[in-house]
């Protein structure tokens, strides 16, 4: 008796150098629509794109510095649907590249120092956990201390269902870290891509000085198909699209990928400029911050508490210390 095996490995076959755009189908050479930044060179078409490559095209080249990548989420609710939810978050880091839905450092745009934190739907839907919590957190306080603007660019589905009310606590910590921003006039620019929608849209990321967004994005805090149910109303067309909410003064701008750099750090500059402020200095600035940051901690600490019992904390990473090379310098 003989017998035939077959093993198939992945990435050793052929590859499709070809590119379908999922809006028009007409179809493009894999390297030209990288070179064109994702964009699809026949109706401008702006492709989704993960987290590193969005850090490739915004940040100056060498310039990105990442902070904070030890941090893993937990599971304090030991949610198990289809799979563990451990499962899952192995299973995107494998599939993204990532160790959570965002990633974030230090930078230059366009020659302009900032805090970058971008978000990458490709990791569970850019989910809000309490890991992306943190980060921002922690890039906003940052930015606080070194007087370096914040810029965030964000791509979600809303909250982590797997986290339940600690995910949705997410929401008022990172609305705290925008206080944070705040107090210390520090500057906050925001970029939407598509989709952003959820916790996401209710909390920081519509607190930023400029809101812009990239063409076609998806924008709302719940779908149509939800609204339209509940309302029991027809929506337009172009419900929840940038364009739309540029008209309707939700954002500042749409702008398109191949500006984006360029634009950015034309806003950092501006934000940056003038004189000081004619109210406190910036020594003032930073103790009122203060306020708002024990305020954010005793939250924090309170929502901590309630894990204890299981020996566990929302927010992994075992309570360590990062490396010196984890943190932003002093």
């Amino acid at each position: 008796m003989s017998v035939t095996v077959e093993i198939e490995r992945r990435g050793n076959g052929p590859q499709d150098r070809r590119w379908t755009c999922p809006a028009c189908r007409t179809e493009h050479d894999h390297a030209a629509v990288r070179r064109n930044l994702w964009v699809c060179p026949e109706c401008g078409h702006h492709q989704r794109i993960g987290a590193r490559e969005r850090i490739s095209q915004l940040a100056d080249e060498r310039t990105f510095v990442e902070y904070w990548a030890h941090l893993r989420t937990l599971d304090p609710l030991e949610f198990v649907d289809l799979e563990p939810y451990p499962e899952r978050v192995r299973e995107a880091q494998a599939s993204s590249g990532s160790t959570e839905a965002i990633v974030a450092g230090t930078a230059t745009i366009d020659d302009s120092p900032c805090v970058l934190a971008v978000m990458d739907f490709g990791f569970m839907g850019g989910s809000m956990g309490s890991v992306v919590g943190e980060k921002l957190w922690r890039a906003a306080t940052s930015a606080a201390d070194e007087g370096r603007p914040l810029v965030a660019v964000a791509s979600s589905g809303g909250a982590r269902m797997q986290e339940g009310a600690v995910s949705l606590m997410q929401m008022a910590k990172t609305t705290c870290a925008v206080d944070v921003l705040n107090d210390a006039r520090v500057p906050f620019v925001a970029v939407m891509a598509d989709p952003c929608t959820g916790g996401v849209v209710a909390s920081f990321v519509s607190l930023a000085d400029i809101c812009v967004a990239e063409p076609g994005a998806l924008l709302y805090f719940s779908g149509p198909r939800v609204i339209a149910q509940t309302t029991r109303e027809r929506l337009p067309a172009d419900f929840g699209t940038a364009e739309r909410n540029l008209e309707l003064g939700h954002l500042d701008a749409v702008v398109t990928r191949a500006e984006l750099k360029a634009k950015v750090g034309n806003y950092l500059r501006l934000l940056r400029g003038g004189g000081q402020h004619d109210g406190p200095g910036r020594r003032d600035s930073r103790r009122r911050g203060g306020r708002t940051r024990r305020l954010a901690r005793a939250a924090s600490a309170r929502v901590a508490a309630a894990f204890k019992d299981t020996g566990s904390e929302p927010v992994g990473g075992g309570g360590e210390a990062p490396g010196a090379s984890e943190e932003p310098p002093a």
